[in-house]
């Protein structure tokens, strides 16, 4: 019987207990994807290479393996200032903290190097359930003009068995983005501050979008009496094409030249409950490069998101849903 790979269903939960089975629902954990990858047994193979007095291979033993798997999903708001995004437990498994607040309400991810938490992923693949626990992973972000802003996920988790099974998902909490458009966002501003859910001073800069990439270690370990997979290290980085004037170009040169850092953020969607803030307080511009876009002169810089020296880590990048 053919299989179809639009009957692919994902369901994600976060862990009580790191390695525990969380048991993901189709009605309340469903992820609704763009598009998906799954490695069902990312084995070290052992060679067993033995010699018989003839030619010919040997067989490979099963080692240790992990699962991959890999996806993307919209980046938008919940549709409530103070309600978590569905992607929000997505990013609570590659080394991130949710905060709800108020005044104004909204909800707020940043980077974090302890107490990390770990998903349960339900990879149906239509009619083969490939169960992933003590997963962890990275994520991407694309917000270029013209595209719907998406985060990209790449998970490692323990292999927690394989079976025939069907499921179905509901998506209703699952809100529609918006496209990356001139009327729906605020350009990229270099300089400004981040408080209290709101940006302050800065220069804005005509661009086509960010680009940004957590930059997570991810790593599977196994050991005799237990495997984990777990991210051990974070190296943010990014990337910006701006339109600018000759003086500005100039001006950008020297910062390039003298190591200076600054910060970088954008505004994507002006509507509340559907509205997020990318913000990274303390970037440095390298890699300087030449453009164009319809025969109109862009400079490209690679961004390093780096924790602000005056701080305490963990605060290369911050997302905020109001």
């Amino acid at each position: 019987m053919t299989r179809y790979i639009r009957n692919t269903l994902i369901l994600v939960k976060p862990e009580t207990v790191i390695g525990t089975d969380a048991v993901p629902t189709g009605v309340a954990d469903a992820c609704l994807v763009a598009t998906m990858s799954i490695t069902p047994l990312d084995a070290n193979n052992v060679d067993r290479d033995l010699v018989r007095g003839y030619f010919g291979s040997s067989e490979q033993l099963v080692g240790t393996a992990s699962v991959k798997v890999g996806f993307s999903v919209e980046l938008a708001g919940s549709g409530t200032a103070v309600t978590p995004p569905q992607w929000g437990d997505l990013l609570l498994g590659c080394a991130a903290a949710e905060a709800l607040l108020a005044t104004p309400n909204r909800v707020e991810y940043t980077p974090v190097s302890t107490g990390l938490k770990t998903l349960t992923i339900y990879y149906y693949d239509d009619g083969v359930l490939h169960k992933l626990v003590g997963s962890m992973g990275n994520a991407k972000l694309s917000a270029k003009v013209g595209e719907r802003p998406m985060l990209t996920f790449d998970f490692i988790g323990l292999d927690a068995g394989i079976s025939a099974a069907t499921a179905t998902g509901t998506f209703t909490a699952w809100r529609t983005p918006v496209v990356m458009t001139k009327l729906n966002v605020v350009d990229i501003t270099i300089g400004s501050t981040y408080a209290v859910g709101a940006l302050t001073g800065g220069t804005v800069y005509p661009s086509t979008g960010l680009t940004m990439d957590l930059g997570n270690s991810v790593k599977f370990k196994a050991l005799l009496s237990n495997e984990s997979v777990d991210v051990t290290d974070r190296d943010t980085v990014g990337h910006m094409d701006l339109e600018l004037t000759a003086a500005q170009e100039v001006t950008f040169m020297a910062t390039v030249k003298s190591n200076a850092l600054q910060s970088v953020a954008l505004t994507i969607g002006t509507v509340a409950g559907n509205k997020i803030i990318v913000f990274n307080p303390s970037v440095q511009l390298i890699n300087p490069t030449k453009g164009e876009l319809n025969g109109v002169r862009l400079l490209g810089y690679d961004l390093r998101m780096v924790p602000t020296p005056s701080g305490s880590g963990n605060d290369e990048w911050r997302l905020v849903t109001q």
